[in-house]
């Protein structure tokens, strides 16, 4: 008898957990869309890329992350004129 109450007690506990961990779980599920920017800065990289976020905010809701995919740049008179930097932003789907 107190082998059934003790095993009808883990299963409750396990289900118990096992509840929390789905509501936990469906609650963190996101979808995202990516889309790409080049933004250009003449002060430096990490600028270009403040300005490409910055621009893309003020239209597109939920920018969640991003990921540099190319960097390059504009000379002028042996100098860097322009830094031009890719990035995929992701940002999250309404639904």
């Amino acid at each position: 008898m107190a082998k059934a109450i003790e095993l009808n007690l883990a299963q409750r506990a396990l289900r118990r957990k096992a509840r929390g961990r789905v509501q936990q779980t469906t609650a963190s599920n996101h979808v995202y869309k990516l889309i790409e920017l080049t933004g250009t800065s003449t002060i430096s990289v990490e600028d270009a890329v403040h300005t490409a976020i910055a621009r893309a905010g003020a239209t597109v809701k939920n920018l969640r992350w991003f990921q540099i995919t190319e960097t390059r740049g504009d000379i002028a008179d042996n100098k860097v004129a322009h830094w031009q930097v890719t990035l995929k932003v992701g940002f999250t789907v309404e639904g």
